[in-house]
C-alpha cells in the first residue's frame, strides 16, 4: 500500500484550474508589466546571437557548405514544432516556470522536478558559455587596440600559457545578474535597447553584404551531400531556441495568455527570416573552403575589401550574444523561482524583492554560480552542461500538449497547436534524434545531475510539495 501511494505521489498534478491560486503568499509574487514586444524583443534577444555570429559560419566552412541555409530551415521547422506546443502552454497556463510548469501540470510532479531539475543545470551553463564566447571577442578587440593585458585573467586553468580566470566572462555574469535584480521593467528595457541595435547589424551585414555576392561561390550547393545539411541541423538547432526560456517570464506578462503565444511565433519567425538571409549573405560572399569557422562575417567582409565593417561586425558580435545571457539567465531564476514557490525546493529561494518584485535570491545565486562556471572552466567542458535537458523538456512539452488535448479538449485555450497531433509529434522526434547526437560525456554529467536530483527530491521535495501539504 506505501508503494501505491508513493507512486501516486509521484503522478500528483498540478490542477490547471486552480494554477493561478497557486501563486504562494505575501514576497513570493512577480509583478506583470512586459508588454508583447518586450516579450517579443527577449525571446529574439535569445536566439539570435552565436547562431549567426559564430555557428553559420562553422556549419558552412566544414558541415554543410552553402547547404547550411538548409540547415537553419530543417532546424527552424523543427525548432517550430516544439515553440507551437509551447505557444499553447503559454495562453493556457500564464505562470513562470515554462516546460517545469507545464510538465508539472500534465504529467505529474516528478516529470515537473525532473525537467526543472534539470534546466536548473542547463540554463545556468549556458549563461556561463556565452559569457566565456563574449569574453573570447573582447580580448580580440581589446588586442586590435594594441592594448595588453595580463595572461592570468585571459582564460580558464589549462586554456592557455599563464590563465587562472577567466575574469572578463566572470565579471559579465555578475552584471547581468545585477542588471535582473533592478526590476523586470527595467531589465526589459535594457534588453529591447540591446535587441534592436542587435538587429541593426544583422540588417546592415545583410545589407551591405548582398551587394558583394559572387553566386558562383553557391556552386556546388550541397558540397558534403545532403547529409552534411543535416548534420549541420543537429548543430544549428541549439541557435534557433531561446524562446523557451522566455517563456519563464509568462507570470510577467501584462496580458500573458494573448501576447505570449503571439511572442514565441514572432521570435522565431523575425529570427529564422535574417537566420536565412545571412547565410546567403555569407556563403555568397566568400567560397565556403575560405570561411572563417569562428568569425565568418568578419573575415568574408574583409575579404572584399570592408575592413571597417569587419569591427563593427565583431562590436555587434558582442552585443548580440550579452542578449542570450540575459535571457537564459531570466530563465533559470524564474524555473528556480517557481519550483521554490511549489515547495520542491526551500520557499526561502522564492521570496522576492519587496519593492523590485524579482528573485534576487536566486538571481545572485545563479550569477555566482555561472560566474564561477566561466571563469574556471574551458568553454568546451562548461558546454558539455548544455544541450540534454532543453532537448528533453521540448519532448516533455510537445508530449504534455497531445495528452492534455485529448484529456482535458476544452479547455480555454487562446491558442491551439496546428495539426494535432502531428506538429507536436514532430517536436518529439527532431529532439530525440538529435539527443543522439550528444557525447557520452555529456550523457555521464546529465546522469549525476539527475541522480543527485533524485534524492534531493525523495529527501526533501516529495514531503514538502504544496500538493503534498494540501
Amino acid at each position: 500500500m506505501a508503494g501505491f501511494r508513493m507512486g501516486e505521489g509521484v503522478l500528483r498534478r498540478k490542477p490547471i484550474e486552480h494554477i493561478e491560486d497557486t501563486e504562494g503568499g505575501e514576497g513570493t509574487g512577480l509583478v506583470r508589466s512586459l508588454g508583447l514586444w518586450q516579450l517579443t524583443a527577449i525571446g529574439v534577444g535569445g536566439i539570435i546571437g552565436a547562431g549567426i555570429f559564430t555557428l553559420a559560419g562553422t556549419v558552412a566552412s566544414g558541415t554543410a557548405g552553402p547547404a547550411v541555409l538548409i540547415s537553419f530551415l530543417i532546424a527552424g521547422v523543427a525548432s517550430a514544432a516544439a515553440a507551437l506546443s509551447y505557444a499553447e502552454f503559454a495562453g493556457l497556463i500564464p505562470k513562470a516556470g515554462s516546460a517545469y510548469t507545464y510538465g508539472y501540470a500534465v504529467l505529474g510532479e516528478l516529470v515537473g522536478w525532473f525537467i526543472g531539475w534539470d534546466l536548473l543545470l542547463e540554463y545556468t551553463a549556458i549563461v556561463a558559455v556565452v559569457a566565456i564566447g563574449i569574453s573570447g571577442y573582447f580580448s580580440f578587440l581589446v588586442g586590435e587596440m594594441g592594448a595588453d593585458l595580463p595572461n592570468w585573467m585571459l582564460g580558464a586553468p589549462g586554456t592557455g600559457d599563464g590563465h587562472r580566470v577567466d575574469l572578463f566572462a566572470a565579471v559579465l555574469c555578475l552584471l547581468i545578474a545585477y542588471l535582473l535584480t533592478l526590476g523586470i521593467k527595467n531589465a526589459a528595457r535594457f534588453e529591447m535597447v540591446v535587441v534592436v541595435l542587435k538587429v541593426l547589424v544583422v540588417l546592415l551585414v545583410i545589407g551591405v553584404g548582398v551587394f558583394h555576392i559572387d553566386t558562383s561561390n553557391y556552386n556546388p550547393f550541397f558540397p558534403y551531400g545532403v547529409g552534411g545539411a543535416f548534420t549541420g541541423a543537429a548543430t544549428v538547432f541549439f541557435a534557433v531556441f531561446g524562446y523557451d526560456a522566455m517563456s519563464t517570464a509568462a507570470e510577467e506578462s501584462k496580458d500573458a495568455q494573448r501576447h505570449m503565444p503571439k511572442a514565441i511565433i514572432y521570435s522565431l519567425i523575425i529570427s529564422m527570416v535574417l537566420y536565412v538571409a545571412a547565410c546567403l549573405v555569407l556563403t555568397g560572399m566568400q567560397d565556403y573552403k575560405s570561411i572563417d569557422p569562428e568569425s565568418g562575417f568578419s573575415t568574408a567582409f574583409k575579404s572584399v575589401g570592408l575592413s571597417s565593417l569587419a569591427d563593427v561586425i565583431a562590436v555587434g558580435a558582442i552585443i548580440g550574444i550579452l542578449t542570450v545571457m540575459f535571457t537564459f539567465m531570466l530563465g533559470v531564476t524564474r524555473v528556480w523561482f517557481s519550483m521554490s514557490r511549489d515547495g520542491l525546493l526551500p520557499k526561502w529561494f522564492a521570496k522576492t524583492h519587496p519593492t523590485r518584485h524579482v528573485p534576487t535570491r536566486v538571481t545572485w545565486i545563479v550569477g555566482v554560480a555561472s560566474a564561477a562556471i566561466a571563469g574556471f572552466l574551458p568553454i568546451g567542458e562548461a558546454a558539455e552542461l548544455t544541450n540534454i535537458g532543453i532537448l528533453l523538456a521540448f519532448v516533455v512539452v510537445c508530449a504534455a500538449v497531445i495528452v492534455l488535448r485529448y484529456r482535458q479538449p476544452d479547455l480555454p485555450r487562446t491558442f491551439r497547436t496546428p495539426f494535432m497531433p502531428v506538429v507536436p509529434a514532430v517536436g518529439i522526434v527532431f529532439s530525440l534524434w538529435l539527443i543522439t547526437f550528444l557525447q557520452w560525456q555529456t550523457w555521464a554529467r546529465f546522469a549525476v545531475w539527475f541522480a543527485v536530483g533524485l534524492v534531493i527530491y525523495f529527501a526533501y521535495s516529495y514531503r514538502k510539495s504544496e500538493l503534498a501539504r494540501r
